[in-house]
């Protein structure tokens, strides 16, 4: 795993061997260009943390200074650090490198054990610039910059997305500091199921990126998958726990039931498909991870020999139909012409008998369910069916109520707890949500 990378850009031949046994053993890889040619070709392929150039590089009419104020403008958006070799010690061409973007000018010849402490010390700083403060891996820019290397290396490799769902909602409630608690938790679950050839980066708040052997990817999913369900539980209060979801807070989210943390994971290799760029790669462990995302519990998908980025996923047809139940007759024909206007496609009923045949036959992605009188509370009921139902578990369900009791609503399956009087305003702004979250 090319995790940290060294251009030596020399056209001799003895020294930049012997420069690269030295740099080798500071745990770093290298690649040595002996042309101008192959030298952009890397650095636009692989993006090398550290360049070596030498100032006996064959460019007719330039200097050493002129060359690296080239390779700075080539790798502006990567920003290697730039080390200059040169068998001058003179001071004012040491300014003149150093002026034109060289972060370190070296002498030669130069003590081996110098030499690799000032190497080192050079891609420490670097890494130390990419790095995440609460995880202490690679930030996302690190991250994509080992993928693209990865692909360009030509070897088998698997890559691993691996995501905490509703992490901003656990964020929310519990805060920085336990949120930040659960990614350390988790960082350190996952390395310790790696070694020194695989590569961990960090993508997002709760989103991770794993390279890895082919050979050992599954099991490194089927292992974070178990460690994560059996630690779970432990970052949430005693209630929340044992409800198996938290009410969001707050004017937008008032009364969002939401579930507590899992992990998803996707898994695609090269073994089954060739990767060229970035993106590629980036789609196919999207697909994947959506698919273990199906699961309310944490889960992995593995991509399969027939599994591409393009047909992983099954397209559906964009649903955005709504069953209003609701016995208030007045009630029921302001929802559902206001509905209509905003160009949803809108059932509404009346009886709650009619309710779970009008579900299975128009299969709305969402719904207005009223749960009844105080006494009854009928549609409490309906909503627990409908959300038992293996079929029916991804429609959302809006509950509105004259009991003030969230919890006992929430526990009912209902995605949104919504009070009596409500505004219409606000509950379409949620129902604009919920369709978008269906449809994705």
């Amino acid at each position: 795993m090319l995790s940290k990378l060294v251009l030596i850009y020399d056209k001799r031949k003895e020294l930049p061997a012997k420069y690269k046994k030295l740099i080798e053993s500071v745990g770093a890889s290298v690649l040595i260009a002996a042309s101008t040619e192959k030298s952009i070709e890397i650095l636009t392929e692989y993006e090398p943390d550290l360049v070596l150039v030498s100032d006996s590089i064959d460019c007719v009419g330039t200097s050493l200074s002129d060359v690296i104020k080239k390779l700075r403008m080539l790798s502006y958006t990567s920003r290697p650090c730039i080390v200059a070799l040169s068998k001058s010690d003179d001071l004012q061409d040491k300014l003149n490198v150093l002026d034109s973007g060289a972060d370190d000018f070296l002498s030669e010849p130069i003590d081996s054990e110098e030499f690799k402490a000032r190497i080192n010390a050079h891609l420490r700083r670097h890494f130390e610039l990419l790095i995440s403060e609460t995880t202490q891996l690679p930030e996302a820019k690190a991250t994509f910059k080992i993928l693209k290397r990865t692909i360009f290396e030509n070897k088998k490799w698997a890559g691993l997305l691996v995501k905490i769902n509703n992490f901003e909602a656990y964020k929310e409630i519990y805060g920085d500091l336990a949120s930040d608690k659960m990614l350390q938790t988790y960082t350190a679950i996952i390395n310790s199921s790696l070694d020194e050839n695989d590569f961990l980066g960090e993508l997002n708040d709760g989103e991770f990126l794993i390279l890895t052997n082919p050979l050992k990817a599954e099991h490194i999913a089927s292992f974070l998958v178990y460690a994560f369900e059996t630690i779970v539980e432990k970052f949430y209060t005693e209630e929340d726990a044992k409800s198996g979801y938290i009410i969001l807070h707050g004017d937008d989210d008032a009364g969002k039931r939401v579930d507590l943390v899992s992990t998803s994971i996707g898994v695609i290799s090269s073994e089954f498909q060739s990767y060229s760029t970035v993106s590629s790669v980036i789609n196919s462990l999207l697909a994947a991870c959506k698919l273990a995302k199906y699961n309310t519990k944490s889960s992995y998908v593995v991509e399969r020999a027939k599994i591409s980025a393009d047909n992983a996923v099954l397209s559906k047809e964009h649903n955005n139909k709504i069953l209003i139940a609701e016995p208030d007759e007045a009630l029921n024909y302001l929802l559902k012409t206001t509905g209509e206007m905003q160009g949803y496609e809108v059932i509404s009923v009346s009886d709650y008998g009619q309710v779970m045949n009008m579900v299975k036959n128009c299969e709305p992605a969402v719904i207005i369910l009223d749960a009844g009188d105080a006494d009854t509370l009928k549609g409490l009921a309906l909503c627990q069916k409908i959300k038992n139902d293996e079929n029916l578990k991804d429609t959302k369900i809006v509950l509105s109520t004259i009991v003030h009791d969230k919890r006992r609503v929430l526990n009912a399956g209902a995605d949104l707890y919504l009070p009596k009087p409500y505004e219409l305003l606000g509950v379409f702004n949620w129902i604009e949500n919920f369709i978008r979250e269906f449809n994705s």
